[in-house]
């Protein structure tokens, strides 16, 4: 009788958990597997190698097979070009031998196909281009096509041909691979709008699409995220917000710990902006007639987001390791005299 007990609280138990699973499962557009292939599309896009390490260790995590992976970095070199593409080759190479000598042993997944063998090629990629696009394809496709035979050959032939042809990623993947690559850089709307309409031909939804903008947020930044929001018809939100903080700190750093702090503040900094899309600016200085007198002009969109920023990690981190190098510590809150000229500092940082 006890054993029947146990067994019926361990069902409930059992079933209440899956059930927990399902329900957080509906909720989110994107699952696991998505959001870490958008941030590694993204990343590689823009070449921010030492972003993508830690992003490519999430994809693992979560359950990316290796050569899922490997076919997305391969197939985005069309899009960002070879040298990126083979950089963050190179960094997943580093992330694996790094993972197996922690004895970790992720899976392979299915086994990527390197012989394509069929009469013709520019047909084949044709025929795949047709059903992304669910349009007839002309050939030579018209415009850049007739003017560019050889690019438009390369497109059919190697990309929606030779790329395509491996089951590795299924077109739905491809699409989300290649949009989330696209909306990280920036003068390719034409191209981001396109990929679009394919990727919901693929299936994707505007849901997705949705959250995507959050990941290419995180990622890469509100400005590129926004041209994403533009595109799918969403409104863009603002960089700047009504309750953006502007200050500078003013720090007497003592002369003996000089050189060590200004290494742990530039790291802290550069983390800060790399992974807190709401962080706008740590930009330290130093007095050039008294070099341990730093100023620091920081920049918040929100207050919310200072919030977070001295609650994270890293933060807190700089805090506690610095405490004993700082002399005086001085934060001075600033007010915009000309508010309506502040975007005009982004427009030209993008």
């Amino acid at each position: 009788m006890k054993q029947l007990i146990l067994f019926f609280l361990f069902a409930i138990t059992i079933n209440n958990t899956m059930e927990a699973q399902e329900n957080k499962n509906r909720g989110a557009a994107l699952n696991a597997h998505q959001q870490t292939l958008a941030a590694i599309a993204a990343l590689t896009a823009i070449g921010d190698q030492e972003a993508l390490r830690p992003a490519l260790n999430k994809g693992l995590d979560a359950g990316l097979a290796i050569n899922e992976i490997k076919e997305a970095l391969v197939q985005l070199y069309a899009y960002c070009g070879f040298p990126r593409s083979l950089n963050a080759i190179g960094t997943f190479k580093s992330v694996l031998d790094e993972r197996v000598s922690r004895g970790i042993r992720d899976q392979e997944g299915k086994p990527i196909i390197v012989d394509n063998r069929v009469a013709d090629k520019y047909e084949q990629g044709r025929k795949v281009l047709e059903e992304l696009t669910k349009t007839v394809q002309q050939k030579p496709a018209p415009g850049i096509g007739e003017f560019a035979p050889r690019a438009d050959s390369f497109l059919k032939e190697h990309l929606f041909a030779d790329i395509f042809v491996s089951d590795v990623l299924n077109y739905r993947q491809r699409e989300f691979v290649t949009i989330s690559a696209l909306a990280a850089m920036p003068g390719v709307d034409p191209q981001l709008k396109a990929h679009i309409l394919m990727g919901k031909n693929t299936g994707i939804t505007d849901a997705q699409l949705s959250e995507l903008t959050n990941v290419i947020e995180k990622a890469v930044g509100r400005t590129q995220a926004n041209i994403l929001r533009k595109a799918i018809g969403e409104p863009e939100i603002p960089v700047i917000q009504s309750d953006m903080m502007v200050r500078i700190a003013a720090i007497e750093i003592v002369p003996e710990y000089l050189e060590q702090y200004k290494a742990i503040l530039k790291d802290q900094s550069s983390v800060s902006l790399k992974i807190e899309p709401d962080v706008i600016s740590i930009f330290p200085m130093y007095e050039q007639d008294n070099p341990t007198i730093l100023k620091l002009v920081e920049i918040y969109a929100s207050k919310e987001a200072y919030d977070l920023h001295i609650k994270s990690e890293h933060f807190q981190k700089y805090k506690t390791t610095t405490l004993k190098m700082v002399k005086s510590l001085e934060l001075i809150e600033m007010g915009a005299i000309s508010p309506e000229a502040m975007p005009l500092i982004f427009e030209k940082l993008k």
